[in-house]
């Protein structure tokens, strides 16, 4: 049996709590990820993490939690999708600034 893992609702996602999440370049990478593709939900598998499903689970958490994504727990897996229109509401612009600002990181 598959159920949705709670999330905030967007109107208690403060910026903080996002661009705290948004700090840690690997949760940056899924966001932007997530944010690149047509919006239907992947499997949290499909993403390049940690190898400890602790540390996985960590990262979905606070994703989670600072309101970027949905969550949906399958059993055997779970799928995860951006909530890209309630962050867009929420914050215009945000998704756009993190894409211009990971294009200007510089490397290594």
């Amino acid at each position: 049996m598959s159920h949705d893992l709670p999330q905030p609702s967007i109107n208690a996602v403060s910026l903080d709590a996002v661009l705290s999440a948004l700090a840690d370049p690997m949760r940056r990478r899924v966001v932007l990820e997530l944010a690149a593709g047509d919006g239907e939900p992947r499997t949290c598998a499909s993403f390049a993490l940690p190898k400890a499903r602790s540390t996985r689970s960590h990262h979905w958490k606070v994703l989670r939690e600072a309101g970027l994504i949905s969550q949906r727990d399958g059993g055997n897996g779970s799928v995860v999708s951006i909530r890209r229109r309630e962050i867009e509401e929420r914050f215009p612009g945000l998704l756009d600034a993190l894409r211009c600002a990971e294009a200007y990181e510089p490397s290594g």
